[in-house]
């Protein structure tokens, strides 16, 4: 249970971040708000790294964490992206199942996972529901083609960032993670040129920063729950992120659920009890 709860505290600090990062690529340029995220984020990072024991860390756990940084630095570049362009409502759920669906097939054909029977049926159960969870009562049909193609973009790099990042050995404590967010930054920074004309200034340099480290924990919150957990669960829990725009909706703006995104809710939270009873 403590590698569900980690993954699932994972995905709420995702869902959180992506939301308030995406409000802020609509007042900033996208780039910007991804590199700044970054670095706040790296900060963040070597602070918890700090206070983790790592008994053995490599230059392969060091690498493995690099590869799942540039992986993120492509996946909130590509996201940001797509909700500037005000659609985040299809941007953030295909992002998520694109990115489950990578680590699983991995985990299983070349880590050697096998998940349970049970296990199975809430993986299966997964990817339906974060797409229903996507629908709202009134589409937008005029820029969906724009945010499936950011959407999927965005899924190849979370797909790497959680795969990669799994790899890392345990007794690396948090090293992996904050080697990520180098790689992300470095990763994102050309993107930016000329920076003079890209950075924000004032409050939104500061949030920015501050909702990277948001998004560095819940990568921390995911390391931790794959020493618990299978991959594969793992994955597929911390892939549930698209809740929680959702559920903001229904409580902060008081807005009504779709017949469909209450099928995906009840759907990801039956996914979330098969995961947790699986043996």
């Amino acid at each position: 249970m403590t590698g569900i709860s980690l993954a699932l505290a994972s995905a709420l600090l995702y869902g959180v971040a992506d939301v308030w990062g995406g409000l802020l690529s609509r007042r900033a340029d996208f780039r910007a708000v991804a590199l700044l995220g970054q670095a706040g984020g790296l900060v963040c990072a070597v602070v918890a790294a700090l206070f983790v024991p790592a008994t053995g860390l490599h230059a392969a756990d060091l690498g493995w964490g690099a590869a799942s940084g540039v992986g993120t630095g492509l996946a909130m570049v590509f996201l940001y992206r797509g909700i500037a362009q005000g659609n985040l409502s299809v941007v953030v759920p295909v992002s998520a199942v694109g990115g489950v669906a990578l680590p699983v097939v991995a985990g299983v054909v070349f880590l050697g996972d096998r998940p349970s029977a049970t296990a199975w049926a809430g993986i299966a159960v997964v990817l339906p529901a974060l797409w229903l969870v996507s629908r709202s009562r009134s589409d937008e049909h005029g820029r969906v083609r724009a945010a499936i193609l950011n959407g999927l973009v965005a899924s190849c790099g979370i797909g790497i960032q959680y795969l990669a990042l799994a790899q890392a050995g345990d007794e690396a404590g948090l090293w992996p993670v904050a080697a990520g967010r180098v790689a992300a930054v470095l990763a994102i920074a050309p993107m930016t040129w000329p920076v003079e004309r890209r950075l924000p200034s004032g409050a939104i340099w500061f949030w920015s920063a501050l909702n990277g480290g948001l998004a560095a924990a819940a990568l921390v919150f995911y390391l931790l729950a794959t020493r618990e957990q299978l991959v594969v669960i793992a994955v597929v829990l911390s892939s549930l992120y698209p809740v929680v725009p959702v559920l903001l909706g229904v409580t902060a703006l008081r807005e009504r659920l779709s017949a469909a995104q209450s099928a995906g809710l009840a759907g990801a939270a039956a996914a979330v009890v098969l995961l947790a009873l699986a043996p």
